[in-house]
């Protein structure tokens, strides 16, 4: 962390972050391709039950999150008795988090459904799927703690190691539970649970085992309020962003619904999509978030400054990738989760808009990152809302109103394009301010 080159530590922590953010994501869209293949009403409900993960998503990485970025600066300043602190008392809060949504979100299943946007044709498919992922969330939420930490200490092979096995295990049970058992969204749902307590388990065992720097250990959780709320504070940017991923994604629901069940199940396969740059970006910053933390802790300012920058380079260099892709296979894309042209064509539409804002995600998603993993938790959560919540809801509530379709299918990356404008001057403030100082001691050989 403080004195190997900065891309051969970054690279090495982001490799295993990348697969776990598309494994993670293969829990949804795995859902969404079986799915798909019923009809574009299930399809559709699928899409708009994310709202319901992304909340629980929102807890569980907060806690997350927040431990993380405490553990890192804590073990770079030689403190592991308070890292071990934090870590311990974030994995028992979001397990009771997690089994509080639970218990709220199937008393009050319906209206949530239908706050969320879910249709009459939807309702059937959503109600089995939400209430077994509502099921799912104390092992979701103490999953994201125990894969966070892990990152934190730089054991990210492992972390990714038991994304993985819960994301094949998913994927393989999806046809299974769906077609041959006939349970269709209730089967999905199904396989998507047992896919999160396989991964949850398989990463307990290596805090049970004893092959971990942190140890978890029940005398360590903190019974001081204080103690939750600097994670909560450190995490909060990150509950912010999931839970106005949760609330954007009701939002575009509940608009596209005007337009049909065809509409919402496009824009649940193109959201999945783009959701794919999103967390491919995402691994990569989580490789470069402890490298930060650490060398920040230390006071290597400058370390810091160019882990920030080579993270930058490679998350564009993937976005670029992947704005060629949507904008070239933008039919293809679509027409491998569903052969329903309504759908399709409306999909494409927003695939395309996607790719025009992608260049500039990166950027954007690291200097969030920046603030966060420093410590610097109020501007973090500030720029963390900006991208789904005070640019994205304005938009897709009156954009539709004046262009109809087209205020639907390019709301999410016109939101994106001006986060980008706004992280501009933050980006120049931070370095102005808080990575100026030179180190006293170290030379340029270790940057």
């Amino acid at each position: 962390m403080l004195e190997r080159p900065i891309p051969r530590v970054v690279t090495k922590l982001a490799l295993p972050a990348v697969l776990t953010q598309l494994i993670t994501l293969i829990y949804n869209t795995a859902d969404t391709y079986f799915v798909s293949q019923i009809d574009k009403s299930a399809s559709a409900a699928v899409g708009a039950t994310f709202a319901v993960m992304s909340l629980i998503h929102a807890v569980g990485f907060g806690f997350a999150m927040g431990a993380s970025s405490l553990s890192s600066r804590k073990l770079g300043a030689n403190k592991k008795e308070e890292a071990e602190a934090y870590g311990s008392s974030a994995f028992a809060g979001a397990v009771l988090s997690g089994i509080l949504l639970c218990v709220v979100g199937l008393t009050f299943l319906n209206p949530i459904l239908r706050l969320v946007g879910c249709t009459d044709t939807m309702l059937p498919h959503a109600k089995p799927y939400a209430a077994w992922i509502l099921v799912s969330a104390p092992l979701l939420c103490g999953t994201f703690v125990l894969n966070n930490l892990l990152r934190s200490e730089g054991q990210a092979a492992y972390s990714m190691i038991g994304t993985v096995s819960g994301g094949l295990i998913n994927v393989l049970l999806d046809p299974l539970f769906i077609f041959a058992f006939g349970l269709g969204t209730f089967g999905a749902a199904i396989a998507t649970t047992i896919g999160m307590a396989v991964s949850f388990v398989v990463l307990l065992i290596r805090y049970l085992s004893k092959r971990t720097i942190l140890r978890l250990n029940l005398k360590k959780v903190s019974r001081k309020p204080k103690t939750y709320w600097e994670i909560l504070s450190t995490g909060f940017p990150t509950i912010c962003r999931q839970g106005w991923a949760s609330v954007s994604t009701a939002a575009l629901s509940t608009m596209a619904a005007g337009y049909g069940d065809a509409a919402v199940a496009a824009m649940a396969i193109a959201s999945k999509c783009y959701l794919l740059a999103r967390n491919i970006v995402l691994g990569v910053g989580q490789g470069f978030q402890p490298v930060a933390g650490y060398n920040y802790g230390a006071g290597n300012y400058q370390r810091t400054k160019r882990a920030f920058w080579f993270a930058t380079a490679v998350g564009s260099v993937f976005c670029l990738f992947l704005c060629a892709a949507f904008a070239i296979f933008f039919r293809q894309i679509m027409g491998f989760f569903i052969s329903d042209e309504e759908v399709i064509a409306f999909g494409s539409a927003a695939l395309r808009f996607s790719a025009m804002a992608l260049p500039f995600l990166a950027f954007s998603t690291y200097v969030n990152q920046l603030y966060q993993s420093l410590g610097f938790k109020w501007q973090a959560t500030l720029l963390a809302s900006l991208r789904q919540g005070i640019f994205f809801l304005p938009i897709i509530l009156i954009a539709p109103r004046f262009l109809g379709e087209i205020g639907i299918q390019a709301a999410q990356p016109l939101s994106d394009f001006l986060t980008f404008l706004v992280s501009v001057p933050f980006l120049i403030a931070f370095f102005r301010k808080h990575l100026k100082k030179q180190e006293p001691n170290k030379k340029s050989r270790n940057l």
